[in-house]
């Protein structure tokens, strides 16, 4: 039995590769360019594009469970839809999607209604599936520590209502404990979603309090300002990315990423071990 992990060379994917490797599946990892892979010994790295059917083709043979993961990019749908087809058409009928948590709520931010249209169509083309809805990526904050140092602000506009952030290696061993359960079950166990969240649920302000007591010294939030968050991501993204992460900041303020009741909890007991605080990620990249 063959797990075939898609997007295997990015944070999440390498993660859930190194996860599964630990737990002794057999794994495929479709990249673009094999000359830069670099994964533990035994993993069969494949070439393929999710937009070029016919390296999907190829990929998708002796594949029992998929792991779909799509960057954000313009035709992230697209990609989506020709990768589902596809494994549909090869025989694969068992699945571990990493959509995003309110995703059929954020409908205007591009990158989450491109995600909640695939969740649909993952219903609707039968796969055996299990949909992992994260929360914000804790990682992401590794792109402002400097500037949480240097000058004391954390600059995020995450807003007041509070989000459940998560750590990417959780959102890894939860993949690749889900892929395994589906890939080792008897016969195709039924659709289920996952809202991946973190142990607590943080406001600007709060974030700021735990820089100011990790770094010893007074950090403030930010604010709220979504339009020179914009403009700052313009610098080194390109300006629809940058816009549809404003779209997501607008709904941080207005709507907030809170759990729903038990989530955190069933992913402590999947894991058997407590979820990542973000206390803990500061402290380990201060």
């Amino acid at each position: 039995m063959t797990i075939l992990v898609t997007g295997a060379t990015g944070q999440i994917g390498r993660q859930v590769v190194q996860q599964l490797v630990q737990r002794g599946a057999k794994v495929r990892a479709l990249v673009r360019n094999p000359a830069k892979a670099d994964f533990p010994p035994g993993v069969d790295v494949v070439q393929g594009d999710l937009l070029d059917p016919d390296s999907l083709r190829s990929a998708f043979q002796g594949v029992s469970t998929l792991f779909l993961l799509n960057a954000v990019a313009p035709d992230e749908f697209t990609q989506a839809l020709v990768a589902l087809n596809l494994a549909k058409e090869t025989g694969i009928e068992r699945l571990v999607y990493l959509s995003v948590i309110h995703s059929d709520r954020y409908l205007n931010v591009p990158h989450f209604a491109g995600k909640y249209g695939v969740e649909r169509v993952i219903e609707d083309l039968g796969f055996s599936a299990t949909i992992l809805r994260p929360a914000y990526f804790m990682e992401n904050d590794v792109t402002i520590r400097d500037v949480v140092s240097e000058y004391g602000v954390y600059p995020m506009p995450i807003g007041g209502k509070g989000l459940a952030m998560i750590a990417a290696g959780d959102i890894a061993e939860i993949a690749a404990v889900e892929l395994i359960r589906r890939d080792v079950a008897s016969r195709p166990m039924p659709p289920e979603r996952f809202n991946l969240v973190g142990p607590d649920t943080l406001t600007g302000e709060d974030v700021a309090a735990i820089w100011s007591a990790v770094l010893g010294r007074p950090v403030t939030y930010g604010g709220d300002d979504t339009a020179a968050f914009e403009q700052n991501l313009r610098r080194f993204m390109p300006g629809w990315m940058a816009y549809d992460m404003r779209l997501m900041a607008g709904r941080f303020l207005s709507e907030g990423m809170a759990p729903e009741a038990g989530d955190a909890g069933r992913l402590a007991a999947l894991l058997g071990r407590p979820l990542r605080s973000y206390r803990e990620f500061a402290a380990s990249i201060a």
